[in-house]
């Protein structure tokens, strides 16, 4: 595989983001406008770089990114626990501080944090960071929370793995839920 493959991809996205019926969530017979752009995870740094150069454009859309694992990070600060963290996995297992963790980094706590008001047109939700905070959260139960709240914009989930219009799996690994109300971008 070539890295051209994942270039003209990413060239294809760019002209999907601008077109007035992506941005105003049209031709989608109702439902809520969520995309996935599905990469190779050995990509990663490609698509990440891409997204960073495409903010700094001069483009019809303004791309409000919201990173998981930073929010992750956030939620564990604001409750006072990132600290203790590596300390209780020594002491109890990777599976009780994965069990403690979704007690408090729940799909609820996420979804505050990505939050902002007002949504303008051209806007759109930038989602990343899905493997980074793998499996404290799972992509498909933040889609779940925030598909009514972000109903007016456009959301683009990256995403390191595929997408069959049902299914999420993750890294091509692991079955990460199902999800049968997004698209696959391109």
């Amino acid at each position: 595989r070539f890295m051209s493959d994942i270039m003209n991809n990413l060239n294809k996205v760019s002209a999907r983001l601008s077109e007035e019926a992506f941005l105003t969530n049209k031709g989608l017979s109702n439902e809520v406008g969520i995309h996935v752009l599905c990469y190779d995870p050995k990509d990663e740094l490609t698509v990440r770089a891409f997204f960073d150069n495409l903010k700094q454009q001069d483009v019809p859309y303004r791309l409000i990114e919201r990173d998981l694992y930073k929010i992750f990070i956030e939620i564990c600060e604001g409750k006072r626990i990132l600290k203790s963290i590596p300390s209780m996995e020594e002491r109890k297992g990777k599976d009780h501080l994965a069990e403690q963790l979704q007690k408090v980094a729940t799909p609820e706590a996420f979804v505050e944090k990505m939050q902002y008001e007002p949504h303008k047109k051209g806007d759109v939700l930038l989602i990343t960071g899905i493997g980074k905070v793998y499996p404290f959260m799972r992509s498909h139960k933040i889609l779940d929370n925030i598909q009514h709240i972000f109903a007016n914009i456009p959301v683009l989930m990256l995403y390191p793995g595929t997408f069959d219009g049902q299914d999420l799996g993750l890294f091509g690994k692991f079955l990460d839920g199902h999800y049968y109300r997004a698209f696959n971008l391109l």
